[in-house]
This record gives structure tokens, sequence and C-alpha cells, in this order.
């Protein structure tokens, strides 16, 4: 039906807005018949974008008004916005029909049988590292340790240099070092994190920290990898504190016998490394013989695994301290090997390989 006719003595701007209106009323009335027919959400999607969408017959009548006076232009924009409201809640209400339907009709055709057994969940299990990483934690952090950690990719500056191992320094060579570049490198060592610590620590406070995190070298055999755990512990205060060699001693022994049997007995032999003086191999009984000597220990009822020493004076200079008036010890050991130790692994690559046989049977292990 076309628009009403007007008067002979209508203004111009009356006939416009009752052609306007007449046209809103038309397309409302076309979209009501059309939407009627509809029986899927993708022919409902259509007809909106139709009718509401960019290039819709509502929004075209929209960019028309700028050929209206500014007297036409807000009567007709709200005849335009009541139509907008209106065909919108009638495509909400068909939607909402349809999706009722579709719900029924899975309803009815996806039953569900209450009465089967449920599917059982696999538990997991604590890797049998985060076991023990969380263990020495726990055991440093109640002798009032600090917990700190560095990044990987490290300086050559920080994980030699800084540590007394100047560039040519043979004992280089006992690291198989992984290079990115000609001055960045993947740590092989924690020890790096050490000296971070001590170069921020501007104050020269007390120091009393461990360090735990991975780290990377060149191996990879039944007792090594390219890629593995390791925990220092660094002390450093004033000399009149007088930190000795008991005191590392102490340590160690307490650190030992929470991780592998109160029954454990430490050995220290001399030895040498670059970043403490004097330097001591730290040998504990067998674990699996108790000391008397057994095919592991190759009969010595000692198995070696710590690093330990006072801190070189090189060192505390390189980093900030004056070695005449700052001392301490330092210490480290292998994760992986700790956890071997303390749960008889044979083989360090069973670690790293995933496999849910052999990691869910590490919580019977520390309940029995």
């Amino acid at each position: 039906m076309g628009p009403k006719r007007t008067g002979p003595f209508a203004s111009a701007k009356e006939r416009n807005e009752i052609f306007m209106k007449e046209k809103i009323e038309q397309i409302k009335k076309e979209f009501v018949e059309e939407i009627k027919s509809i029986t899927d959400l993708k022919s409902l999607e259509d007809l909106r974008i139709k009718y509401l969408g960019k290039k819709g017959e509502l929004t075209a009548i929209l960019r028309g008004m700028k050929e209206l006076t500014a007297e036409e232009r807000p009567i007709v924009g709200g005849w335009v916005n009541e139509a907008k409201a209106a065909l919108e809640e009638l495509i909400n209400k068909k939607e909402a029909e349809f999706k009722r339907k579709e719900l029924n009709k899975k309803l009815e055709t996806e039953k569900v049988d209450i009465t089967l057994p449920g599917s059982k969940l696999k538990r997991g299990s604590i890797h049998p590292l985060n076991r023990v990483i969380e263990d020495i934690e726990d055991i440093f952090v109640s002798m009032g340790y600090d917990v700190v950690e560095g990044p990987e990719l490290e300086t050559d500056e920080f994980c030699f240099e800084r540590l007394n191992l100047p560039k040519g320094h043979p004992a280089r060579d006992m690291q198989d070092s992984f290079y990115i570049t000609d001055e960045h490198l993947l740590r092989t060592q924690t020890s790096a994190v050490q000296a971070r610590a001590m170069v921020a620590n501007k104050e020269k406070t007390p120091i009393r920290i461990i360090t735990l995190g991975k780290t990377y070298r060149r191996e990879d055999d039944a007792t090594h990898s390219h890629q593995f755990n390791q925990v220092e512990g660094l002390v450093i205060d004033k000399k009149e504190v007088n930190i000795s060699f008991a005191d590392l001693k102490g340590t160690l022994e307490v650190f030992m016998r929470k991780m592998l049997g109160e029954k454990t007995e430490l050995r220290f032999r001399p030895s040498y490394f670059p970043f403490t003086e004097p330097s001591y191999e730290v040998d504990v009984t067998c674990f699996k013989c108790g000391g008397k000597g057994c095919n592991l220990c190759k009969q010595t009822g000692w198995i070696e695994l710590l690093g330990s020493g006072m801190v070189h004076p090189n060192v505390l200079k390189m980093n900030g301290y004056d070695p005449e008036k700052y001392s301490g010890f330092a210490f480290g050991t292998g994760i992986d090997r700790l956890a071997m130790f303390r749960y008889g692994i044979t083989d360090m690559r069973y670690l790293y390989r995933n496999d849910v046989r052999f990691l869910n049977q590490f919580d019977r292990m520390d309940n029995e």
C-alpha cells in the first residue's frame, strides 16, 4: 500500500513526515510477513542483516536523514529507533524459540544412563625431582636461608669470571658448555646466582641463601644428563661473626641427614674448586649398604655427593666484598643425584622420560 494522499493545503514538511512514517510502517509490515516463514537460525540471521544490517532497509533510512531538515531529523529518527526495537524483539523471540526446540530435541535423543559406573580418573603424582626440591627448600628455610633464583641464559662474566674463572682458565675445560654467543651461554652451574646475589647486596648485609634450578652441560649417560638440576648454598658475614669450616660441616650434616636418613655420615676430602679456598669434596655413606661396602659404592662404603669450601677471597673481592672484613662458605650438589640416591633410581634418564609406570611409584615410597 502506497503513502497516504496529502491534502492540497498540507505543508512540504508535513507531507515529508507522512511519507517517511508510511515508508517505515511498510518496512515493518514486510518484515512481519517474512519472519513468519523463517524456519532456522541461519535464515533468521539473513533476515536480520536484510533489515538491520549495515546495508539494511531501516539503516538506509537513517543514512538518508541528511536530506531532512533539522526539525524533521529527531522525529524520523525516533520512528526508526522504535521500528528497530520492534524488529529486534521479534528476532529475539524467534531465536529463543529455535534454541528451545533444538534443546528439546537434544534432550530427547541424547539421553544419559545415570546407572552406568563412572569413568575412573587416573591419579597424578608429584615428580621425584619436585619432591626433592620442595624438601630441600623446607630444610633450608627452617634454618633461616632465603631461596633465590636467577636466569638460565647467563653471561660469561657471571657464569665464570666473577667466580674466579677468567678466560683461558683450565678449569673451564671441565665444563663442556652450550654457548649461544661469545658472551652468552646456558649456565653450567647455579653458582652464577650466588655472584648476582653478592653484587645486588649493595648494603653488604649478611647473606644466607640457597639457589635451585636447571643447569646445562654436554653430557648424556646413565648418571649424567645434558640438563640437570643443582642446589647451591652461600653464607657470607663479617669476620667477627667467625663463620668457619665447623659451620659448613654442621650445615651439610643437617642437610644430608634430613634428605638421606639420620644415620648418614659425611666425609670431607681436600679438593680444588676455583671459587673456594680451602675446598672439599663431601662423601656420604652409601644409601644402599649403609657404609658396609657394595657394588654401588665400589666396596668403599662412601659415595661422592657434594662440593664445598670457604668462599675464595678473589670471589669476595670481584663481587664487592672486602676479604679482610668478610668471609663465608659455599656448597653445591646435583638434585638429580640426590633423587637417585634417595629413591634408588639406577639411571638418571628415567627422570626425564615421563613414563607413568615409573613416576606413580613415589607416593608409596614417601608414605612408607
